[in-house]
């Protein structure tokens, strides 16, 4: 889905229905927002509480023809509706039409520079870059954390723990973070249960694995932390954010 999404706004003289338990209807000169990820408000002049929501819906459909602008959502669950109808002809009491449209949205975080690709805005949403002009969209670990470094490509640098401390672009494509963590620990430990090395293997995360297998079943997901010795049971052993641990997670012997 591209980052920059489309929310329908519509701020004039209205119906609204919800059928749901009880059917109720209002009229009055209100704000009303359907959002992409289909939740619909209405906002009349009290405060900042909605008049009438449906949140979530699974599916809302806008019709905007000569007549009127309507709105509707449905929650099939729970059998719920919501209705909008707007009423374009009267305008308010200066004669001004209503507002009525679909306006791009994106995304929104801490500005972090502008987008190599289209000199837009990029922001730091607590788990990507985004470009909020563009569907450029870079995905980085939890405890990642961006520092201010910019990378040749334009992006931000992260640093993040992964038996070392690893300096690399947010890009995978650019500077790719398994490649990193290779250069740190693979073939670096001796496999527990046969012969082999502990290679660095992606498999929905990063893990350390026998070379050997399937035919040797020893594999480890990796911590995030710094590689700090080596544990009583003959395992790297690693310095987390809460103490220290030994690379099997089941281990009691650190």
């Amino acid at each position: 889905m591209p980052q920059t999404a489309t929310a329908t706004l519509y701020a004039g003289d209205a119906t609204v229905v919800e059928d749901a338990t009880d059917r109720r209807e209002y009229r009055g000169r209100v704000v009303v927002l359907a959002k992409p990820d289909g939740t619909v408000l209405v906002h009349d002049e009290s405060g900042y509480q909605p008049v009438a929501w449906l949140t979530r819906a699974d599916a809302v459909t806008v019709t905007d023809d000569e007549d009127a602008v309507r709105v509707t959502a449905h929650d099939e669950r729970a059998d719920d509706w919501l209705r909008v109808t707007g009423h374009d002809a009267g305008g308010d009491a200066d004669g001004r039409p209503a507002l009525s449209g679909r306006y791009p949205v994106s995304v929104a975080g801490d500005p972090v520079g502008d987008c190599p690709d289209c000199d837009g805005a990029l922001v730091d949403t607590g788990g990507a870059v985004a470009c909020i002009h563009c569907d450029e969209v870079h995905g980085y670990p939890d405890d990642a954390v961006l520092h201010g470094a910019r990378c040749d490509c334009g992006l931000p640098r992260m640093r993040v723990e992964r038996g070392a401390a690893i300096d690399c672009c947010v890009d995978r494509n650019c500077e790719p973070l398994d490649d990193r963590v290779r250069d740190h620990l693979d073939r670096a430990f001796d496999c527990t249960d046969c012969d082999g090395d502990l290679v660095v293997q992606r498999e929905r995360g990063l893990y350390l694995a026998c070379e050997h297998r399937p035919d040797c079943d020893t594999a480890f997901y990796v911590p995030s932390g710094i590689h700090d010795g080596t544990c009583d049971c003959g395992l790297p052993a690693f310095a987390v954010a809460n103490g220290r641990r030994c690379l099997d997670a089941t281990c009691e012997a650190t």
